[in-house]
């Protein structure tokens, strides 16, 4: 074997460096573990490696400061309650009205943003971490555990853990965005290819159905992108960023760009493939855009490897050819309707044109691609009376959040009951499964019941075996740290092998200090008792159906769309500036599709009988993702138009369709879209546009452009409007007509 490189050598440690938390459990819990065997201590490492768990799920994105802050409150709050618990571990009212009191507050405190979100749930964790070991110690000696040992070995494990995260925080501070960026771009490509699927030339393709897969890649990208900016944010705060954070600022609102570029549409693909049919200009269209998601894909390989980003010359010819082959089909048109799709192939090709541009930005060492206003938002609460007032918001029956918080309190209060009702042994297992199983939504809450189960099953079997095969302490300790850090690089991603690891370090761990045999049927039944109530709470404890909240999903997704067009049409008085606002009314925009988005597949993991018209609900996703693609395209053209009579009919037919996108998500708010109709300022938006219709052929193609969309725009409008009556009509009664 040849020896490696310096450059490959540094690429594996890079490598190695972004699998960041396994690799921060494996030195915190192999550590731990030699410490104990160093000291002849075998019974601390339970609530030690318990502690380093509960830290490490408590973790987020962070700077070293920010994340030395998080770690202190983190240890503040694991005090109170594993302290709270060994008080009241002996008195059953007291300590069941307690956990249940914890549960309902902490998750509320999710409420304010993600850092208190995963604090709070760390700290339920870890409280029921604490009834284990103190369990645990009762059984094995007979006797109360010493007083406090627990809660200080379990702190201890947590702060020993918290010391590599904030060092590694500290010394790697680029490397999670890094990660995020090359994630992000990831997912672009991917997105931005599968965009390309939708210009081929073919008849009878299934628009529709590609439309729904695009929301739902769309929906991934929105996620990448807010992921990457809170990781950007949290390490430049209100300072101006340097060196390779800046760069990668920069490259984030590349994407952000690149995104809306990519997702903007031009016209009817149906009507564009039945124009050019015989022509492979559309194929060269699929080609300019296949090869720009390849870019992005290369865009994301170089970020992971620090290396510079080099545009290519595909692209550049690619779109020679496209330029080429528009001009011959310009020269063949004979009649209107061809000229009017044809127009919209130029714009697209000005728009793809444009969006190389931005790549090719991206080789730039600043990533500024021309850019003066690189600001972002800050989401994160402004002080203590903006934190409190997040969470009196959500004190309401009709949040999500409430609905869980008041669930899972419920879910866990049963669970005692049932404990101390058949006294099995090892009983808090049923409490510690009820918390990681029962999730905010019904689909979630089922699939991690079937996983928990299994995984479970898994981890005792390969436990019974690895015990009976490795007797040996020192290979058992070994087999414990490696199941940790395998727990952590895959509880995201795959939930069984997650659990089953857990499983399998537990029983390792425990067999330090007795015989974890009689802990495998147990483990299995308890698993299986907690896993039941946790999917009984979230199906008759105030079960909170998606399908009874598309309403307002869907009206937030509409005034979004208002919001966006309301910036974009602004931006044709004053010429295109990406500023904050105009990319923060986008990005609202593209987060409340993605909510619907999100909403609409939660609801078809919900059982049928409550969701009797989720095919509305998804024709009315695909019409709303539709309409943003042609804002996008709107967007991705925004230029200053010289005033005429022609742009003021336009700009009347715009706002009419703000209007009307306000009127229409005030009516799915309220319950009611059967108004009037054509209320006198939507009449006069659309004698505007039928004006502007009648008038077309206009010389500026950037006004032909806004002409074209806002004819699109109009029919989503009136099929929204459709979809939304269809949906709120009572039951039993016939759908009206949509309309098209």
């Amino acid at each position: 074997m040849l020896p490696l490189s310096s450059d490959a050598l540094r690429q594996r440690l890079r490598s190695f460096a972004s699998r960041a938390q396994p690799l921060r459990i494996l030195l915190t819990l192999g550590s731990l573990m030699a410490a104990c065997g160093y000291t002849g201590h075998p019974d601390a490492v339970i609530p030690l490696f318990l502690g380093a768990i509960a830290s490490a799920l408590a973790e987020t994105d962070d700077s070293w400061r920010g994340r030395l802050r998080a770690q202190l409150v983190t240890l503040a709050c694991f005090a109170a309650m594993a302290f709270a618990v060994e008080a009241l571990f002996g008195l059953p009212l007291l300590f069941i009205t307690g956990l249940a009191l914890a549960a309902f507050s902490l998750t509320m405190l999710g409420a304010v943003e993600a850092r208190y979100k995963a604090i709070a749930y760390a700290t339920l964790i870890l409280g029921m971490y604490a009834t284990l070991g103190i369990e645990n110690m009762t059984s094995s000696h007979g006797t109360a555990a010493v007083r406090g040992r627990e809660p200080l070995l379990l702190l201890a494990g947590a702060a020993w853990y918290g010391v590599f995260s904030v060092l590694w925080c500290a010394a790697f501070p680029a490397q999670p965005v890094q990660a995020r960026l090359v994630t992000l771009f990831g997912v672009l490509g991917n997105f931005v290819r599968f965009k390309a699927s939708l210009f081929e030339p073919l008849r009878g393709i299934d628009i529709e159905r590609k439309r729904l897969s695009l929301a739902q890649l769309n929906a991934e990208v929105v996620t990448e992108l807010n992921a990457a900016k809170e990781s950007i944010f949290r390490r430049i705060g209100a300072r101006a960023p340097t060196g390779r954070i800046s760069r990668y600022r920069g490259l984030y609102l590349i994407a952000q760009d690149v995104h809306e570029r990519a997702s903007s549409s031009h016209d009817d693909y149906n009507a564009l493939a039945d124009a050019f049919f015989h022509s492979d200009l559309l194929y060269r269209c699929q080609r300019v855009l296949d090869l720009q998601g390849i870019a992005c894909l290369r865009l994301a390989s170089s970020i992971e490897r620090r290396e510079p980003f080099e545009v290519g010359t595909e692209t550049v010819q690619a779109l020679a050819d496209l330029r080429s082959a528009i001009a011959h089909e310009r020269a063949r048109a004979s009649t209107p309707e061809r000229l009017v799709l044809l127009a919209s192939v130029e714009a697209l090709a000005r728009n793809l044109a444009q969006l190389d541009g931005q790549l090719t930005g991206a080789s730039q060492p600043s990533a500024r691609a021309g850019r003066t206003e690189m600001g972002l938002f800050d989401r994160s609460p402004r002080s203590w009376r903006d934190a409190v007032e997040r969470v009196r918001r959500q004190l309401t029956p009709r949040s999500p959040l409430f609905r869980h918080a008041l669930r899972l309190s419920i879910a866990l209060v049963a669970g005692y009951g049932v404990m101390h009702l058949i006294h099995p042994a090892q009983g808090y297992w049923i409490l510690l499964t009820t918390l990681f199983v029962c999730q905010q939504t019904y689909g979630d809450t089922i699939s991690r019941m079937g996983q928990r189960i299994a995984g479970t099953a898994l981890g005792v079997v390969a436990g019974w075996a690895l015990l009976q095969l490795f007797p040996q302490p020192l290979v058992q300790s070994v087999i414990a740290v490696v199941a940790g850090v395998l727990f952590f690089a895959t509880r995201t991603t795959r939930y069984l092998l997650a659990t089953a690891s857990m499983t399998l370090l537990v029983l390792m761990c425990f067999n330090q200090v007795g015989d974890s045999g009689v802990l495998l049927v147990p483990r299995l039944v308890d698993t299986a008792i907690g896993s039941a109530i946790a999917g009984l709470a979230v199906l008759l404890v105030l079960p909170h159906w998606q399908a009874r909240r598309i309403n307002e999903l869907a009206a937030a997704a509409l005034r979004g769309h208002a919001g966006y067009l309301r910036q974009i049409v602004a931006q044709y008085r004053t010429g295109a500036r990406d500023h904050l606002d105009y990319r923060l009314a986008r990005r609202n925009d593209h987060n409340a599709d993605a909510a619907l988005s999100t909403a609409v597949s939660d609801m078809f993991r919900e059982p049928g009988y409550v969701r009797p018209r989720a095919g509305v609900a998804l024709r009315f996703l695909i019409r709303s993702h539709t309409l943003l693609s042609y804002l996008s395209a709107l967007g991705a053209h925004r230029a200053a138009l010289p005033d005429s009579a022609q742009m003021a009919v336009l700009r009347t037919a715009a706002e009419g369709a703000i209007a009307a996108l306000d009127a229409l998500a005030a009516g799915l708010e309220s319950g009611s879209v059967d108004g009037p109709r054509d209320t006198a300022s939507e009449s006069a938006a659309r004698a505007a546009l039928a004006e502007a219709t009648a008038a077309s052929g206009e010389a500026d193609p950037q006004a032909r452009t806004f002409h074209t969309e806002l004819g699109l725009i109009w029919l989503q409008i009136d099929a929204l409007r459709g979809h939304a009556r269809e949906w709120l009509q009572p039951e039993g009664t016939e759908p009206p007509a949509a309309a098209v």
